[in-house]
């Protein structure tokens, strides 16, 4: 039968403190990132939301074209007639 007031070394306790406690600031972390992650997604969608009102405000000034983003040049773009 096992001592009531058994104990491990002072050693063993700090070995096993420090690796809990990495073990929590790794799990501190994850959550950390996928709030970051959450909140990226969110940013990226409302982007693109914007990235396809601009797109839809230029086709409708200019047509179906490509834009060139460096010179600002576009080309317009040749719609296939449906059979």
């Amino acid at each position: 039968m096992a001592e009531q007031n058994a104990k491990i070394t002072d050693e063993q306790l700090k070995e096993v403190k420090e690796t809990q406690g990495k073990v929590n600031q790794i799990l501190n972390n994850i959550g950390f990132i996928e709030v970051q992650k959450s909140a990226l997604k969110v940013e990226f969608s409302k982007e693109n939301e914007k990235a396809e009102e601009v797109k839809k405000k230029l086709e409708k000034e200019y047509g179906a074209i490509n834009i060139d983003l460096q010179t600002g040049e576009y080309t317009i773009v040749e719609q296939k007639e449906e059979k």
